[in-house]
């Protein structure tokens, strides 16, 4: 346990941001759970939907440093194909 003030301060703010950070990948995770079922379900409309949803969230994630930049670009990419072969 930390002793110093600044130290106590420095892990409840850690701990809040911990919190929220979770919550948001948990967040991007449930998107993307309903993207793959809309693909699967090869719902175009639907998927396109959904996809602009995770994009958003993506990016609101890459925003406060909770996800890095390659990294939601990669998924947007991979799924926009996805999406793509939809016919």
């Amino acid at each position: 346990m930390p002793i110093k003030k600044s130290a106590k301060k420095a892990l409840r703010q850690t701990e809040k941001r911990t919190k929220v950070n979770k919550d948001r990948k948990s967040n991007i995770k449930d998107l993307e759970k309903k993207l793959v079922k809309e693909i699967s379900a090869k719902n175009k409309k639907e998927a396109a939907q959904a996809l602009s949803n995770f994009s958003q969230a993506l990016d609101k994630a890459v925003k406060n440093h909770v996800l890095l930049k390659n990294t939601a670009s990669r998924q947007k990419s991979r799924f926009q194909k996805a999406i793509n072969k939809i016919s």
